[in-house]
């Protein structure tokens, strides 16, 4: 029963890189459609909004970062994974969850915000800079996730 233990902490990684991932796939998208139409009309404004437009993607960044710190937790990188049992597997599950629920939903609710920044840099383009700070404090939350995800994972005694 033992492989099944590091089967659930796979599990546990990938559930961090795909929540965060999703979150960042809908904000980016969200912020994407507002600075296209922006573009679309000043070409000039490209640089102010690619910013704004990048934002959201950073949360799937860090649920790839918790998904390597997991891998590497269970030896998966050095090519020597280590036994583990069903509860330390589903510990390191849970572990991953913070990491990709506030990435998820930080980076959704960044990309609504991101596409008000770029409203900002459409009426006031000298302003585009207090949509990405405003933009910017909505990832506090998903760096916090990452953080947790990062105590979490370390904290744990495996072998």
């Amino acid at each position: 029963m033992i492989e099944y233990g590091l089967t659930i902490a796979i599990a546990g990684a990938a559930t961090g890189v795909i929540l965060a991932g999703i979150g960042s796939i809908l904000g980016v998208r969200t912020v994407g459609q507002a600075s296209a139409g922006l573009v679309s009309e000043n070409p000039d404004a490209f640089g102010k909004v690619l910013i704004l437009t990048a934002l959201p993607g950073s949360q799937g960044i860090y649920g790839f970062l918790a998904a390597v710190i997991i891998a590497n937790k269970v030896g998966l990188l050095t090519g020597a994974p280590i036994d583990i049992s069903v509860a330390q597997g589903f510990q390191i599950l849970f572990a991953a969850i913070p990491v990709g629920i506030l990435g998820m939903f930080s980076a959704m609710f960044q990309g609504r915000l991101a596409a008000a920044g770029v409203q900002i840099v459409a009426k006031k383009p000298e302003a585009g800079g207090k949509g990405v700070i405003l933009s910017a404090i909505v990832e506090t939350y998903a760096v916090l996730g990452l953080l947790i995800t990062i105590l979490l994972v370390n904290g744990l005694v495996l072998a």
